[in-house]
């Protein structure tokens, strides 16, 4: 019986480490995502949130906005440890643009166009 307890310890053990190992990799990652405005609108809206998140982040982007022909660097890292993000930009015409599961350890660049 003591036998069995320890394997299911030891099992238990074991998945919380891989758990813990899968977190700890993917907190490497750099979160930092280049916004770059080409196209006609200016963006006066920027929204990152993990695809847990059951509502939109805040505006990143505060006060600034991105006109045409402009960037900006976005540190997107909200702690969770999450890569999968949703996208939400908002332009000056009023128009939203959404984008789903956007991979932000892998991504360095996201170019809005026309």
């Amino acid at each position: 019986m003591f036998e069995r307890i320890r394997v299911i310890a030891a099992v238990a053990t074991l998945l919380a480490g891989v758990g813990s190992a899968s977190i700890a990799k993917a907190d490497r990652y750099d979160r930092h995502v280049l916004l770059v405005n080409n196209s006609h609108a200016t963006i006066t809206e920027f929204q990152a949130s993990n695809r847990d998140d059951d509502f939109w982040s805040d505006d990143v982007l505060g006060d600034y906005v991105v006109r045409p022909g402009q960037y900006v660097r976005l540190d997107l890292d909200d702690g969770s440890g999450y890569c999968k993000f949703d996208f939400r930009t908002v332009l000056d015409d009023g128009s939203a643009i959404v984008r789903h599961s956007v991979d932000i350890c892998t991504l360095t660049t996201y170019t809005i166009t026309d």
